[in-house]
């Protein structure tokens, strides 16, 4: 068996690591409650479809040292508008949505120092375009999440009874 170059592996597990989020973010899509919170997930899902299916035309283009570019012009990746709003979160309990924020919130951090290890480290040009370009996405992500994290959180205190101040 031939042994996969470290450019290739990263790519590999950055394939995976993206089918995980797209799985977890279709879990909880399916245990989200409102349309709101539902929708939220969803589109979390699909933008980490994007991200997989990109790896993997870069992954094709690595192994067969072939031009990204139309793989780059092909592909519609998109920032991340402002999906969650706090008027979305205050119909949802939340106690369920602080456990599936805090878990995407614990996924996305992994997902940008993953891109940005692996950008630091690869000697192939396109790879290390493509990392930061999906590094910068995740922490788009991670911007938003971390606030509906904060939100919800709070929201939980109150429920509880309890002031975080």
């Amino acid at each position: 068996m031939e042994s996969c170059s470290p450019e290739l592996q990263a790519i590999k597990t950055a394939i995976l690591n993206e089918h995980e989020g797209h799985q977890f973010y279709l879990l909880a899509a399916e245990k989200g409650g409102s349309d709101e919170v539902r929708n939220v997930f969803l589109y979390l899902a699909e933008e980490e479809q994007r991200h997989e299916y990109y790896l993997r035309r870069l992954y094709d283009a690595v192994e067969n040292n072939i031009d990204m570019k139309k793989a780059e012009e092909n592909c519609n990746l998109v920032k991340a508008p402002n999906i969650f709003k706090e008027e979305d979160l205050k119909r949802e309990k939340p106690s369920l949505i602080v456990s599936a924020l805090s878990m995407a919130v614990k996924m996305e951090k992994e997902s940008l120092e993953f891109y940005r290890e692996a950008s630091a480290k690869t000697k192939d040009e396109k790879a290390r375009k493509v990392y930061l370009e999906l590094a910068e996405m995740e922490g788009e992500h991670l911007d938003t999440l971390n606030l509906a994290y904060d939100f919800a959180k709070n929201e939980w205190w109150a429920e509880q009874g309890f002031s975080p101040a």
